[in-house]
């Protein structure tokens, strides 16, 4: 069987691409009174145009939570759409415990089907031992986020963070969430650490995509770069104007030269 990191590196170098969309379905981008049903509908459309030029997606669980059963129901749905030919990564972002850790992972991992998860490591190494068990499925630990304010917490714990991960990662199925808002500290990060990069922040957030690029330009076999909200909602909306946006953002990627 093979590992998750092995996983990723084949699924990057037979998709000939990077790229990760983000399947942040947020009702506000709609009008007032959206229904489930057009929610869903509308991250299978995302999902049909962008299949085959994307190597994963991300289903962001909080809206899909809000909604309840019938949220779930469409996460569901939505994987069983997305099939058995992309990374699928549950952006969940647990950390819990022992049992409790261990009972989100067979959630994600066993019922959802994802391939991998976002976790945080805030509780130290046992809020990442229960999502590691399993050589296969991936455990993406945030490392150096995205938001403002993170650095005032992040710049004196990401090295602690990195350590515990490299020593943890003897099944090679851990990789770390690195924002690409903060170019100094994407190069910290991966000066420090060959591990695989999940890079959210490009977009919407204003992260460079050249930048994220030449920072990991040695370690593109297994490297993520997410994009929510720049493909998802871009033009009019419509599968034409998300096809053109993906295929825009993939072929810099794909531009790249060193």
């Amino acid at each position: 069987m093979l590992s998750f990191i092995d996983k990723l590196k084949t699924n990057i170098s037979d998709k000939n691409s990077n790229l990760c969309v983000g399947l942040d379905i947020d009702k506000k981008y709609f009008h007032d009174d959206v229904s489930i049903d057009e929610l869903m509908d509308y991250s299978m459309m995302v999902v049909d145009a962008t299949r085959d030029l994307t190597s994963a997606y991300k289903p962001n669980l909080a809206f899909f939570e809000e909604w309840g059963s019938k949220g779930f129901y469409w996460l569901e749905s939505l994987i069983s759409h997305i099939g058995d030919e992309h990374i699928i990564i549950a952006d969940a972002k647990r950390g819990d415990i022992g049992n409790t850790g261990l009972h989100y992972a067979n959630a994600f991992f066993n019922h959802f089907r994802c391939d991998a998860i976002t976790v945080s490591p805030y509780m130290g190494k046992e809020s990442i031992e229960p999502f590691i068990t399993d050589s296969s499925k991936g455990t993406f630990v945030l490392c150096r986020t995205s938001n403002e304010s993170s650095t005032f917490i992040q710049d004196d714990i990401f090295s602690k963070v990195i350590s515990v991960c490299e020593q943890l990662n003897d099944k090679q199925n851990i990789g770390l969430v690195v924002g690409a808002t903060n170019d100094e500290a994407l190069k910290d990060v991966r000066s420090l650490s060959d591990l695989p990069f999940l890079i959210p922040g490009i977009g919407a957030q204003g992260g460079s995509l050249e930048n994220v690029l030449k920072i990991n330009g040695n370690h593109l076999d297994t490297t993520l770069i997410n994009i929510s909200r720049g493909i998802i909602f871009a033009g009019n909306k419509d599968h034409d104007s998300i096809r053109s946006k993906t295929n825009d953002y993939l072929s810099q990627m794909r531009g790249f030269n060193g």
